[in-house]
């Protein structure tokens, strides 16, 4: 969520910048050129002063031209700017360089038209830092008698003018930088301080979904509405907590309290066969259904237990367990015909060395109840990542796609096999046992024919 809302978060605040940035570099270069214009214009303006008592242009040794020329002249060597005077029609009154001719069209003609209308330049086009070759032309009229006799022309280099528009740019662009990585920084902070409550509470869900459910949620920090919504999540991981106990309680209690009565009635049953003919099939089967109830209350209280009860989670070799239980076992793998191999390899994992023995026994327990005389049941260790992997793999009749999707529920048994001992809860069992300890269970086909078992737990440690 977080890499969805930061790069909005700093989109737009790029945007912001860049919108407030652009206006203001355009500004900066405009008061930078206004400044020289007007510069110019006083200059122009002080030859226009000079240039109207010029006689006329007849007058070639006119004292006052040559105070003019010589005027431009010293103007032109201080400052480089090309500057020239002249008559409405075309003609030089007075130019320094003396190669300096009025443009017959450009800027240049522009301005000298304009001035001739009695107005001066006060808006010549904007000058960019990337025009290499620009150049800034500001014209002013000599107005004698209320008449325009001539026009001042000035003809500037723009480089020192590029150069300032240039590092006024550099300045806003630095201080844009500045602002953008200020932003950053908040962006950061602030979905920091949006996202960390919900970053909590997904750890929360996850806890509780995975069966810890003393796991709560800490309302401090975030926004109000995120503080709301972690104490509601609280007080509802509260109720499902207690309704959970409840009835894990519930089955406990009841499990235990019809051992008694069960195992009366069990007695009474063996008293009363005692009594009737020997080989009785009414008898026989009743006694079958009692030790069938019997083994069903058990596995109850067993389930409630795994699911109430929290995981010694360890560094364990996974492979001497392993081989453990397929040592326990074999002898009742070799009386029912079934070869039960193994390849195992000296693999750690962290888990619960009991709940994972228990989840073990039930496995290789079905693998071999299930798997016909002559077939063989392997179970193999090994180690991929970061994850420890038992496979129990058998060749009995396996299960469709859809007893696939059932199996590990309570109570659950495929109709094929309700003539095969047992109370549909051995695996659940073994769900609840490996989900206390961060393990997993998953079931598959096995080609050409039975079921494969994988049995996962973690080889990083649960606080890493």
């Amino acid at each position: 969520m977080r890499t969805r809302l930061l790069p909005l978060l700093i989109v737009l605040m790029a945007g912001v910048l860049l919108a407030l940035g652009f206006p203001l570099a355009v500004s900066v270069a405009a008061a930078q050129q206004q400044r020289v214009v007007v510069d110019r214009i006083d200059d122009t303006v002080r030859f226009a002063a000079l240039a109207q008592f010029v006689t006329d242009e007849s007058s070639a040794t006119d004292e006052r031209r040559s105070t003019l020329q010589e005027q431009l002249d010293r103007y032109r060597d201080t400052y480089g700017i090309d500057v020239g005077v002249f008559y409405r029609n075309g003609d030089s009154m007075a130019r320094a360089p003396q190669y300096l001719t009025l443009p017959v069209a450009g800027e240049g003609r522009e301005a000298f038209e304009e001035a001739l209308t009695g107005r001066r330049s006060q808006d010549p086009p904007q000058v960019w830092p990337w025009q290499r070759s620009g150049r800034l032309v500001v014209a002013s009229p000599v107005v004698r008698d209320g008449d325009v006799v001539a026009v001042v022309l000035t003809d500037s280099p723009t480089g020192q003018l590029r150069s300032r528009v240039l590092r006024g740019w550099l300045l806003i662009g630095a201080g844009e930088s500045a602002a953008m990585l200020l932003a950053v920084g908040a962006a950061f902070r602030l979905t920091g301080w949006v996202l960390r409550p919900v970053r909590i509470l997904d750890a929360a869900t996850h806890d509780i979904a995975t069966g810890r459910m003393n796991s709560r949620v800490a309302a401090a920090g975030g926004p109000p509405e995120l503080r709301r919504l972690a104490r509601s999540f609280n007080e509802m991981a509260d109720n499902v907590e207690e309704v959970l106990e409840q009835q894990r309680a519930f089955v406990a209690d009841a499990s235990h309290q019809l051992r008694n009565p069960l195992a009366a009635l069990l007695l009474r049953i063996e008293l009363l066969a005692l009594e009737l003919p020997e080989g009785n099939e009414e008898i026989a089967s009743v006694r079958t259904e009692g030790k069938r109830l019997a083994q069903v209350l058990d596995d109850l209280l067993d389930l409630a237990l795994a699911e109430h009860a929290s995981a010694d989670v360890q560094l364990t070799d996974i492979g001497e367990l392993a081989a453990e239980r397929v040592a326990a076992w074999r002898p009742l793998a070799d009386e029912q015909g079934v070869t039960l191999m193994a390849d195992i390899a000296a693999v750690t994992a962290w888990a619960d060395p009991i709940a994972l023995s228990s989840a073990l026994d039930a496995v290789i327990d079905n693998a071999v109840k299930f798997t016909p005389q002559g077939e063989e049941v392997s179970v193999s260790v090994a180690s991929n990542g970061m994850t420890s992997r038992i496979v129990v793999t058998d060749r009995g009749p396996g299960l469709t796609d859809e007893e696939l999707t059932r199996i590990g529920d309570r109570f659950w048994r495929s109709g094929r096999h309700q003539n095969i001992k047992g109370s549909g809860l051995g695996l659940s069992i073994s769900r609840a046992l490996l989900m206390a300890g961060g393990g997993s269970i998953t079931y598959d086909h096995h080609e050409p024919h039975g079921l494969r078992v994988t049995v996962t737990v973690p080889r990083t440690s649960p606080t890493a």
